[in-house]
């Protein structure tokens, strides 16, 4: 179940990325949903960082 999750995430955030970066090049505006998806990858990543800190210092027996 992890390897589809980490799939499916690379999969989403690689797409978002490319088509960011043709619209940059073309000088287009992101269409909202492109920006919608980003954020949400973009949150998806802060917060499985926060909680993989929060689970390395309290096995570390520093929390």
């Amino acid at each position: 179940m992890m390897e589809f999750a980490a799939l499916t995430y690379g999969l989403l955030a690689s797409v978002i990325l490319s088509a960011a970066q043709r619209n940059r090049k073309l000088a287009q505006p992101h269409p909202p949903l492109l920006l919608y998806a980003g954020y949400l990858v973009c949150g998806l990543s802060a917060g499985l960082a926060l909680a993989l800190a929060y689970v390395a210092l309290t096995l570390s027996g520093i929390l």
